[in-house]
């Protein structure tokens, strides 16, 4: 791990990541270091590992096995002046220093590190840069098998989505009640049931109910599923397993014969959205270019503005896909944060651009990508080009 950390210092001409924590007030910091959980951790300490030469831990006199399972030289400190005085000799020479830091907190998952410790670390004379490259290199790829599971998942959402089409279908055929929270339950019965795990439940949403990204039916409230009615399902899921990667789609359906010439016309300015945020993609990827999240989103962004509806696109086009559905690399967006970090090989993400129109319906289109090390980009959660008619 250190002389892959170290690689990346020197491509990146920073001259030393410093990971520091107090209290463990940096998650990052031990995700990346793997610190025991139940490890004694009580005041603060500090792992350098600079481009050259050996990693250093400064640690506490009273805390001496504080790091101890890791490589490297050990300094102590007692008091805080203590402290000062072998941080700026440790940092010495250095002219930029990695940290978990975002510049104007533009992207708050990695803004860790509390002003005062930057402020510290500045007076010693250098610049203080953020580690999320470095982070996004250490935490964000998939292996090989985690890869697979990601298909496995997404596999099972597409079969999942035909399930649910069928079952409304057979509802409204025979006049029976189904709800969006029946929809929903019945889609964890199958999660459960075929070994898969979410994070909360999946989205149902009816007419204006799809207006609202993130609305979430329940048992005491949740609307009855009509003829005639726009339904957006958003689903989610990753196999029980140890390291498994979340699949997360987005499909669209109109209990009828046809879409409204409205729904038609936000349907395919997301869909075109959609598609020119993979091509772009896949053009950078196949010139060995670098593509920013923020690029991607910023595209995205312009297409539906010019569209007519920019001011009903309300939340990022994608996020970065791991163990967690909202993993730690880079985010495909330039609205809620502007986040330049680069889409990496052997990494997955969602596209999901959306127009949300209150009161009448939203329409979010959503299918998953993995970039694979040739740079080769594949198209992992499949696409929907019309509206599923149910009638």
């Amino acid at each position: 791990m250190i002389d892959q950390i170290k690689k990346q210092l020197k491509e990146e001409n920073i001259s030393g990541w410093l990971l520091y924590d107090f209290r463990r007030s940096n998650p990052l910091m031990h995700s990346i270091l793997d610190i025991p959980k139940d490890a004694h951790m009580t005041r603060r300490c500090f792992y350098w590992i600079p481009a050259q030469g050996s990693p250093v831990k400064l640690i506490h006199q009273i805390e001496p096995h504080v790091l101890a399972e890791l490589p490297g030289d050990v300094r102590t400190y007692a008091s805080w002046q203590d402290l000062h005085a072998e941080l700026k000799e440790l940092l010495h020479g250095s002219h930029k220093i990695a940290m978990e830091y975002s510049p104007q907190n533009q992207i708050p998952t990695l803004s860790i590190i509390d002003g005062g410790m930057l402020d510290l670390i500045r007076s010693f004379g250098a610049e203080v840069v953020s580690s999320g490259g470095l982070l996004q290199v250490m935490t964000s790829l998939w292996t090989l098998k985690q890869y697979q599971t990601h298909l496995e998942a997404t596999h099972f959402l597409e079969k999942c989505v035909k399930k649910v089409w069928e079952y409304v279908r057979k509802g409204l055929s025979i006049q029976k009640k189904i709800t969006e929270y029946d929809v929903q339950q019945f889609l964890l019965v199958e999660f459960e049931k075929h070994g898969f795990a979410t994070e909360g439940a999946p989205i149902v949403a009816v007419n204006k109910n799809s207006a609202n990204p993130h609305y979430i039916p329940t048992k005491g409230k949740s609307t009855l599923i009509k003829r005639g009615d726009l339904i957006l399902l958003d689903l989610w899921c990753k196999k029980e397993e140890e390291g498994a990667i979340f699949g997360d789609i987005t499909r669209m359906a109109i209990a009828n014969h046809a879409p409204t010439e409205k729904q038609k016309e936000v349907f395919d300015l997301v869909r075109k959205a959609q598609k020119e945020a993979f091509k772009l993609i896949e053009e950078r990827l196949a010139k060995k270019e670098a593509v920013r999240g923020c690029e991607v989103d910023t595209l995205c962004r312009q297409i539906i503005t010019e569209g007519g509806y920019g001011d009903f696109f309300v939340h990022r086009t994608g996020h970065h896909l791991h163990e967690e559905l909202h993993g730690p690399g880079a985010n495909l967006d330039s609205y809620e944060t502007y986040d330049e970090r680069v889409l990496l090989p052997s990494s997955g993400y969602t596209i999901e651009p959306g127009i949300y129109l209150p009161g009448e319906f939203g329409v979010r289109l959503e299918h998953d990508i993995f970039i694979h090390l040739d740079n080769r980009l594949e198209l992992t959660g499949g696409a929907q080009d019309a509206f599923e008619m149910l009638l």
